[in-house]
C-alpha cells in the first residue's frame, strides 16, 4: 500500500550523504521529509538526548559543514540555515529514533521509506563490492593467460621464420669436410 504522502526512495536517496564513513541524512533534509521544523525537530533532539548517542546522531565540524556548502548536493540544504549552529546528521539509528520522538503520523509513515533508502543503498554498495572482486579475480586470470599466450605468440613467430639456408663453401671442399659440415 502506497501513501500520497510518501517521498519516493530516489528523492530521499539523493539526499544521503557519506560523512565520517556513515551515510546519513542532514536535520533540514530529515525534517523536511518528517513534516516538521528543523528546529523542532533539534528541539527532540536535545530533549531526548539519551535516545540519541554518537553513533545515532553527531553535529558536523565547521570543515564539513564548508565541505557540504561548497558542493552541490547540500547546497539546498544549508542554503537558509543560521551559520552559527552546524547541522545534525542523523545515522539510519538516528532517522528511526526520531521517527520516534517526534511522535506524528507522517514521520513514522516516512521513516519506513527512509530505512528502504538507506537499505537500498548498502545493497548497492556491497553489489559493487562483489563485482569488484570478481572483476579482480578475472584479472589475475586474464593476466596469467596474457603471459601464456604472449609466449606461444613468440614460439610460433620463432618457428615461423624461415631458416638460413646452408651456404656453400666458396672453393674446393674434399670429401671428409662435407660429412662434418
Amino acid at each position: 500500500m502506497k501513501s500520497a504522502i510518501a517521498a519516493p526512495l530516489e528523492r530521499i536517496e539523493d539526499r544521503i550523504l557519506l560523512v565520517r564513513g556513515h551515510k546519513v541524512l542532514l536535520d533540514t533534509d530529515l525534517a523536511a521529509l518528517y513534516g516538521v521544523t528543523t528546529k523542532r525537530l533539534n528541539e527532540q533532539v536535545k530533549r531526548n538526548r539519551k535516545r540519541f548517542p554518537d553513533d545515532f546522531v553527531f553535529r558536523l565540524n565547521a570543515v564539513e559543514t564548508r565541505a557540504l556548502d561548497r558542493s552541490q548536493i547540500a547546497t539546498g540544504s544549508l542554503k537558509h540555515r543560521d551559520p552559527r549552529y552546524a547541522p545534525y546528521a542523523f545515522t539510519e539509528h538516528g532517522t528511526i529514533m526520531a521517527a520516534m520522538v517526534l511522535n506524528s503520523s507522517r514521520a513514522t509513515e516516512v521513516s519506513v521509506y527512509v530505512v528502504r533508502a538507506f537499505v537500498h543503498l548498502r545493497d548497492i554498495l556491497a553489489s559493487h563490492k562483489d563485482l569488484a572482486r570478481r572483476l579482480e579475480t578475472h584479472e589475475r586470470k586474464l593476466a596469467s593467460h596474457d603471459q601464456a599466450i604472449a609466449g606461444l605468440v613468440e614460439t610460433i613467430r620463432t618457428l615461423m621464420a624461415p631458416a638460413e639456408p646452408k651456404r656453400r663453401p666458396i672453393g674446393f671442399v674434399r670429401p671428409e669436410q662435407r660429412k662434418r659440415s
